[in-house]
């Protein structure tokens, strides 16, 4: 058994079939335990209140915001060296939802961030690359539907993920380059002593997990799509040849 095998339609679609009702089982369990969790069974901040709640939200979605993006840069270089369609179309089905998830870790940010920094927005180094991915992401959809010929599309967007990836990987480790800046460091970390505290980790930890199998379910079922979607379009050309 070879994972390559995978990059057959079929093969792939039969195994998402299998995969889809647990991830978004999994999904909506995990994020129904950790947002509840989170929200009503732990205590306020003793320095941010009860703001600091956002963070179920806010953290998760940035999480996937990135790592959606690194998916997409696999999924690319994969394209690029094998010229699978699948994992193509697997990026392109990856970056409407990492986009959402952008917009999410952006607003949940400025609302976390006013009351503590006294500013809806700030040019951190953290915040700008997270922008600049916000950026990106535009970018790379909108490079999809502008090209008519597939392949030539997915040639171009995995060169377009590949730059990108600089600012996926500042958004996560801009805090380790540069001191100044005004969002705080690492929330979960290998260190317990930068970790937050237990009773806040545990519920967020159970939060990421719902996120990162929501994000695995709609990916498998967008990629469903859009190889539905390619399949009709090629037939939609043979009949135009035939006519």
């Amino acid at each position: 058994m070879s994972l390559w095998e995978y990059a057959n339609p079929v093969k792939f679609l039969a195994l998402s079939a299998r995969v889809q009702p647990f991830a978004w089982g999994a999904a909506a369990i995990g994020i129904s335990v950790g947002l509840i969790w989170g929200f009503f069974a732990t205590p306020d901040d003793f320095r941010q209140g009860s703001t600091v709640k956002i963070i179920y939200i806010h953290v998760p979605s940035a999480w996937i915001a990135i790592n959606a993006w690194i998916m997409m840069l696999i999924a690319s270089l994969v394209w690029l060296v094998r010229r699978h369609h699948v994992s193509a179309l697997a990026a392109r089905a990856a970056a409407p939802v990492g986009l959402v998830m952008t917009v999410i870790g952006l607003l949940t940010g400025a609302i976390w961030g006013q009351p503590m920094w006294g500013t809806w927005w700030a040019w951190d180094p953290r915040l700008t690359s997270f922008l600049i991915l916000f950026l990106f992401y535009l970018g790379y959809i909108a490079l999809w539907e502008a090209v008519d010929d597939p392949d030539t599309a997915a040639d171009l967007t995995s060169v377009l993920c590949l730059v990108g990836s600089v600012f996926a990987l500042m958004s996560r480790y801009a805090v380790l380059f540069w001191s100044q800046g005004l969002h705080q460091g690492a929330t979960l970390s290998l260190d317990k002593e930068e970790n937050i505290s237990d009773v806040f980790w545990q519920p967020l930890v159970i939060s990421i997990a719902g996120f990162s199998l929501l994000f695995i379910a709609l990916v498998l079922y967008r990629t469903g799509t859009e190889i539905a979607l390619r399949r009709t379009r090629a037939l939609a050309v043979r009949l135009e040849r035939s006519a």
